[in-house]
């Protein structure tokens, strides 16, 4: 490994981490700067007006985990402008709520830029410059990105900027046709001048507040007060293994943790079938429900992986337990992606950065779109604009490390909404417990329960005698699917992104 392992969304975004460590840069240097990067080339994935999370594993370091998701806001006013758009996928439509009153307090720019001033050793102009380049020149719209473009359609051409990007001529744009951000180019050169303070306490901000404010919840000082947090990253022996995600108050990675904890404890010296696997899927979704009661209480939901609850629900497994009725959950859509590095020195990244759905209003001078997270029903489960104070959402975004005697063994995370963390841990799963390369551990069909429907792809084996007592309706998918999560993943050896999402992988 001359530079590195990548895996990434899509090419440009790998192609700018590459083009960074080959200038010196080290992974977190090039995590950076390939996120602003999949702004453009990801456009409807993420945004520089949205949030995410990053876990760096600094070569013999002990690992950090940098929170800058969004902030929730408590409702000031009695009218907002917050509405429902209708999303048609085809087969099934959504309903995703948009509007100034949805845009939470972003942290996607203090985030990023706070992780390359602490590990990086680039300067932040040399980081920016390949993302820069990509607004100026646009991309080549591929097949994943003309579909979710119209999908997305009503949110993405809600405004007149939005219109003029992907409406140019009156029509939508399509396969093979390129798109340009020049206004977003021009901000991220800004940036690499005058840092986050650009955006959160100076012009950029202003211009911000001047679209959010208006019928929004935002204001400057919301911006000016914002926080980047290091946490501890969750830490679990798993296989032999030492594995690191996300925290509280994250849900995914505690999700991701309790599911592979009683894996690792009935299933360390056997491969486990889809069958027990639906059901430990049930036993997690019921142990989140009974213990997870008050979002507002940022820690409530790291109970969970107290050894007595462990073992309480190990038993129910055991015994095959079944619980009242679940509440039957809609399909969601998730606008996020997650970028994996690895480089020479052994220094590892995993970085998930999401915009929703998007508000539908672009900051014009800005050129990028504001995130909807207020208006996310996942994210806001006892409902809209009810938090009493500002706090982090809740987030479902779970970038993971797996570490070994050697260091890093697999870096991964996904894209993916609510199936992040059963995307996740069915790829720690066919790594460390099935031992399959890293390309067949993502490439192998997926399962995920969602509420009593379980969605499976082809090539699932299940026997419906042994199956939860409880009544569970089968959906089966008849292809490979974006809906199950995007997991790009690199290793010591291997580096793939999944096919799902049209991602990419490569050693360099």
């Amino acid at each position: 490994m001359k530079h590195g392992a990548i895996a990434a969304g899509d090419r440009p975004t790998l192609e700018s981490a590459l083009e960074i460590l080959k200038s010196g840069g080290n992974a977190f240097d090039a995590a950076v700067g390939a996120v602003f990067t999949s702004m453009t080339s990801e456009f409807a994935l993420t945004s520089a007006g949205g949030g995410g999370s990053l876990l760096a594993f600094p070569n013999n370091s002990e690992p950090i985990l940098f929170d800058f998701f969004v902030n929730a806001l408590p409702p000031n006013k009695k009218s907002l402008d917050f509405f429902p758009v209708s999303v048609d996928f085809g087969s099934t439509k959504q309903i995703f709520n948009i509007g100034k009153g949805s845009i939470a307090v972003p942290g996607n720019i203090a985030g990023l830029l706070h992780v390359q001033n602490r590990l990086g050793v680039l300067s932040l102009k040399a980081v920016l410059e390949p993302a820069i380049s990509i607004a100026k020149t646009g991309i080549i719209i591929n097949k994943t990105q003309e579909f979710l473009i119209k999908i997305l359609e009503p949110i993405l051409t809600f405004d007149s900027c939005g219109k003029s990007i992907f409406k140019p001529q009156g029509s939508l744009v399509r396969l093979g046709e390129r798109i340009i951000f020049p206004k977003f180019a021009e901000f991220l050169t800004r940036l690499s001048v005058e840092g986050a303070d650009f955006f959160y306490k100076k012009e950029g901000a202003d211009l911000l507040v001047s679209l959010a404010n208006n019928d929004g919840l935002l204001t400057k000082k919301h911006l000016e007060n914002y926080q980047v947090i290091e946490r501890k990253p969750l830490k679990s022996k798993l296989f032999g293994y030492t594995l690191y995600t996300n925290p509280a108050p994250s849900i995914g990675g505690t999700l991701i943790a309790f599911l592979l904890q009683i894996i690792n404890k009935e299933f360390c010296h056997e491969k486990i079938n889809h069958t027990a696997l639906t059901h430990l899927m049930y036993i997690a979704k019921e142990a989140k429900k009974e213990i997870y009661t008050n979002p507002s209480n940022e820690h409530q939901i790291t109970k969970m992986l107290d050894a007595e609850i462990i073992s309480e629900y190990i038993n129910h497994f055991k015994n095959n337990k079944t619980f009242l009725q679940n509440s039957v959950e809609k399909e969601k859509f998730g606008s996020t992606t997650h970028l994996s590095i690895l480089d020479k020195k052994g220094n590892a990244a995993s970085v998930t950065t999401t915009n929703g759905e998007g508000c539908g209003y672009f900051i014009p001078a800005l050129g990028f779109m504001m995130n909807n997270m207020l208006g996310e029903e996942i994210l806001n489960p006892g409902g809209f604009h009810l938090w009493t104070k500002e706090q982090r959402l809740p987030t479902l975004i779970s970038p993971t490390i797996v570490v070994g005697d050697s260091g890093p063994e697999l870096i991964l995370g996904s894209g993916g909404s609510n199936r992040i963390a059963s995307a996740i841990s069915q790829v720690i799963i066919n790594t460390l417990l099935h031992k399959m390369d890293l390309y067949s551990a993502i490439s192998s069909p997926r399962i995920h329960l969602e509420g009593n429907i379980l969605h499976h792809e082809p090539g699932i084996i299940l026997n419906d005698k042994t199956l939860i007592k409880k009544s569970i309706e089968k959906n089966t998918w008849d292809k490979m699917n974006l809906f199950f999560g995007g997991v790009n993943a690199v290793s010591k050896h291997a580096a793939v992104g999944d096919p799902r999402r049209d991602g990419v992988g490569g050693i360099f």
